[in-house]
């Protein structure tokens, strides 16, 4: 144990870079399809990402990182400060 008792969610996200606009568009093959308007240059669609998330979940953007698959679509996604249920209530998973 770390001695960190903060909980920690995790969603499996399919990022679609280069979107027309913004949006979390509900579960596809059980990941959650995130669409951002920032290319996948540079981190940029990563950071928009992480910046999404936090805004729907209520948490800073710093409270969310990428645990797995920061070079592709399929992403892991950690958030701190929430625990699954209520973070899943957060984005609209049911």
């Amino acid at each position: 144990m770390t001695g960190d008792d903060t909980p920690r969610a995790h969603v499996r996200v399919r990022l679609q870079p280069r979107a027309g606009r913004e949006e979390l568009a509900g579960m596809r093959n059980g990941a959650l399809l995130v669409r951002v308007t920032a290319p996948p240059v540079d981190e940029r669609a990563n950071r928009a990402l992480c910046k999404l998330i936090a805004k729907h979940a209520g948490v800073a953007p710093s409270a969310v990182r990428i645990v797995r698959g920061g070079h592709g679509r399929d992403k892991l996604v950690e958030v701190a400060g929430l625990d699954t249920a209520a973070l899943d209530a957060a984005l609209g998973i049911a």
